[in-house]
């Protein structure tokens, strides 16, 4: 899918990030790395990381150069040995083999001594499972976008996605079926160069890339061991539900002895029953004598189409599914049931809620979307907590609005200093005592 809007000039990168920064926010709840191409990409790619509150690396990629005249590429090579090559552009110049071969080392030694000039010793970010967003300054031919998507891929990213402020439409229909979403603000039909479309176009240098990643790593600096997945207890069994469209979703099921009540999860975009954040509130609702089910709303091929991700219907049954199957299942049976929502999943909980009725006694949702709840807001009876980070401003505001039009027994709980994905230091443990507290309440009338 391509997204774009009417074509402006941007007054530098600080500005095309922040515009791009606002057309990601729907990916916050997906637990998204920000991966910038340097040097141009890293400021742009930095005011993503701030919107999106994501941790920011840099992905590195050097053009191979043709002999005798470096500035025309013959391809990329990207970290991890990934390697794409213009062969037409290496047939019509008659590149040897050995010149082929001597110009991707030189590239290869370059791109090491960048890697180590930007990342120092710290460690590359780990990708597995989460969602990418690949930034740069703007795509001209998109050759070393394209490597850089291999390279994301290559190293087990969940999603990719491509976020540039200008392209041209070659390069944005090149590059669209190599990622799973291509975000880019201008398309003209003339691109003429990146450069024409910022009022500063000025290098970025080494010393400025190094400090926004050092700034970027302050802001985003992991939580203790709290935001680790937790182990999983002995009373937790894996489980396969049958819902809408006859297919089986996989989930995680916990049942602390005598059990009060069962938590259902409906978890953000582009996340999953592995969640660690997800998955520590979990165990911190076991221990408070609440059983927990954990689930993937769509299946592996359903979620290669991005559109599913954000069809909160199709979620919603999806959640209704699973009560049902809770409810006929003999050691859930007489269990109360609560959902408890993250970011898109929280608009998918309120919905689900909406639907079941009395079935469902409680919602929480954690830094939720309850606006894509909003046409059936006022037929939710369950009480519902909504908790929002304190630094959180966008969602605040919409949870804010939705709490005006949901029963009078829902609540606003903000958790002063946390941002989105409550990764500050005590913020998720301070959302799983407030989630447990409601929960023991509304399922199980207070008791312990």
């Amino acid at each position: 899918m391509s997204r774009t809007a009417p074509n402006r000039i941007f007054r530098d990168r600080r500005e095309a990030g922040v515009a791009l920064g606002a057309a990601l926010l729907g990916l916050s709840g997906d637990e998204p790395v920000v991966l910038a191409l340097p040097r141009g990409g890293v400021p742009v790619a930095y005011e993503i990381a701030r919107a999106l509150h994501a941790p920011l690396d840099v992905l590195l990629v050097r053009k191979v150069g043709a002999p005798g005249n470096p500035e025309l590429g013959m391809g990329a090579v990207a970290e991890g040995g990934v390697r794409v090559l213009d062969r037409d552009t290496i047939r019509a110049l008659m590149i040897s083999a050995e010149e082929l071969d001597r110009s991707i080392e030189r590239a290869t030694a370059e791109l090491a001594g960048q890697l180590q000039r930007y990342r120092g010793g710290r460690a590359a970010i780990e990708l597995a499972g989460r969602t990418a967003i690949v930034v740069d300054d703007g795509l001209a031919t998109g050759g070393t976008a394209s490597a850089a998507l291999r390279a994301v891929r290559a190293r087990g990213a969940r999603r990719v996605v491509l976020a540039v402020p200008v392209g041209s439409p070659q390069a944005v229909e090149r590059l669209r079926p190599e990622a799973d979403d291509v975000v880019c603000l201008n398309v003209p039909a003339d691109l003429r160069a990146v450069g024409a479309w910022y009022r500063d176009f000025g290098q970025t240098s080494d010393a400025e890339v190094a400090e926004l990643l050092d700034r970027a790593a302050v802001m985003t600096a992991d939580p203790p061991a709290a935001d680790d997945p937790a182990p999983d207890p002995p009373s937790a069994r894996a489980v396969e539900i049958p819902a809408t469209g006859g297919v089986l979703l996989a989930g995680d099921l916990r049942r602390p002895p005598g059990a009060r009540g069962l938590v259902i999860f409906a978890h953000g975009s582009g996340s999953s029953r592995h969640s660690p954040r997800n998955r520590h509130v979990a165990e911190l609702l076991g221990e408070a004598g609440l059983a927990t089910l954990l689930i993937d709303l769509l299946t592996p091929a359903e979620e290669r189409d991005r559109s599913n991700v954000f069809d909160i219907a199709l979620l919603a049954r999806r959640l209704g599914d699973a009560t049902r199957w809770a409810a006929a299942e003999p050691d859930l049976a007489d269990l109360p049931v609560g959902y408890f929502g993250a970011s898109t999943g929280g608009g998918a909980a309120l919905v689900a809620a909406a639907e079941a009725g009395d079935r469902v006694g409680a919602v929480v949702s954690r830094g939720g979307r309850p606006d894509l709840a909003h046409p059936v807001l006022d037929r939710v009876r369950a009480p519902t907590l909504l908790i929002v980070g304190g630094d959180d401003p966008v969602v605040l505001d919409l949870n804010r609005e939705a709490l005006a039009v949901l029963d009078g027994a829902s609540r606003l709980a903000i958790v002063p200093g946390a941002t989105h994905l409550f990764e500050e230091p005590g913020a998720l443990d301070a959302v799983a005592r407030l989630a447990a507290g409601w929960f023991t309440e509304h399922l199980a009338g207070g008791a312990g």
